[in-house]
């Protein structure tokens, strides 16, 4: 077995632990939670690529701005700024 195909699990562990915290009413376990999402799509995108799962990778590309977009709406909310 090659070393990339363990990857899937660390990824699936990470995100997991993004959803707990994004899931988190505290605004700085949510920053944290998209953070740590940006981590799980990295990692994802590896295996995907090493895999030839181009929509996954994709997918990730796409989830990864949806998670900058959310982190960016937190930093306003937690300003004061209108979300």
């Amino acid at each position: 077995m090659e070393y990339i195909n363990l990857l899937q699990w660390p990824a699936m562990i990470v995100t997991l632990c993004a959803s707990w915290f994004v899931a988190s009413q505290s605004k700085r376990k949510r920053q944290i939670g998209f953070w740590v999402f940006l981590l799980s799509n990295a990692l994802w995108s590896i295996w995907g690529w090493h895999d030839e799962a181009y929509a996954l990778v994709a997918l990730q590309i796409g989830l990864a701005g949806l998670n900058i977009r959310g982190a960016s709406k937190n930093d306003q909310e937690s300003n004061g700024k209108d979300a």
